[in-house]
């Protein structure tokens, strides 16, 4: 799936309600087509409920429940889902900033692995997260610029304020350290921030040296998130100038969770990392 920002991107659980909804088509024995045909619509419109294309009504979902036979309990159970699917977040505030569903996954996430190029947003300070936003969109103005940075913090907010915070464990490439991003004084302040950040029991936090050489997180920034949930299995999730990729498939995300087990490999241990960046953040102090 990409987050064009126009489509309606489904969340954990309404990834985990579409997915119900096919399987009990397939069990009921209909085909798309077969099924579309029975509920009195389209086989577009199905083929959209089905991939997470658009919202799932509650008048949808029950019809769909009638037509596959779904009785108590379960069909409760899955009205509840869908009732869970369309409940606002946080984010909906930011809906001009957040496009896709990342934010709503990584809301639910029970851990977090990012393979970072820079400091990652959970991260940035106010001046740093400007700079970068204003460096890598040179076309918007201060009013969105400052929005931008509103719309991450209330993001490190809400994930660092929840009851459980997921584990989050970065890699970080060695080269982040020493960019100066927002000038001197803006980046102190970052690598002082990252220094208290990487002591937070909930993270974890490994610097990829330059001697790692040729390395599997070259390609660039990735996320993978995992969920508590058994049927809810992870994602990946890779950022660029075509937009956003969420990658579902079993075999497609265990290639990104090959380079990260190879990476944590190659990467300074954790301890290491927080000396180099308690010396860095120390150095552009004094400086």
């Amino acid at each position: 799936m990409r987050g064009t920002g126009v489509e309606y991107s489904p969340t954990v659980r309404g990834r985990r309600l579409i997915r119900e909804l096919e399987r009990l088509r397939h069990d009921s024995g209909l085909s798309m087509e077969a099924a579309a045909k029975q509920l009195g619509w389209s086989v577009s419109k199905l083929y959209r409920l089905e991939h997470g294309r658009s919202r799932i009504s509650t008048d949808d979902l029950v019809d769909m429940l009638d037509l596959y036979g779904v009785r108590s309990p379960r069909r409760e159970a899955l009205v509840q889902l869908g009732r869970d699917a369309r409940r606002r977040g946080w984010w909906t505030a930011y809906t001009d900033i957040f496009t896709g569903s990342f934010i709503a996954m990584e809301a639910e996430a029970s851990s977090v692995r990012v393979n970072a190029h820079v400091v990652p947003g959970l991260f940035q300070t106010p001046g740093y997260a400007h700079a970068v936003i204003t460096g890598t969109r040179p076309s918007i103005g201060s009013e969105e610029a400052e929005r931008r940075v509103a719309a991450r913090t209330a993001r490190q907010d809400a994930l660092f304020g929840r009851t459980e915070p997921p584990e989050i464990h970065v890699i970080l490439d060695e080269a982040v350290l020493h960019r100066q991003v927002g000038g001197p004084t803006v980046m102190a302040q970052q690598l002082e921030a990252l220094a208290e950040t990487a002591a937070w029991p909930q993270v974890t936090l490994q610097v990829l040296p330059y001697t790692a050489g040729a390395n599997a997180g070259m390609d660039g920034h990735f996320v993978i998130l995992a969920f508590e949930a058994a049927e809810d299995p992870p994602i990946a999730y890779v950022e660029g100038l075509m937009g956003d990729v969420y990658i579902e498939a079993a075999e497609e995300v265990d290639r990104f969770s090959l380079a990260w087990t190879l990476l944590t490999a190659q990467a300074l241990d954790p301890e290491e990392s927080a000396t180099k960046i308690r010396a860095l953040a120390q150095r552009s102090t004094r400086e």
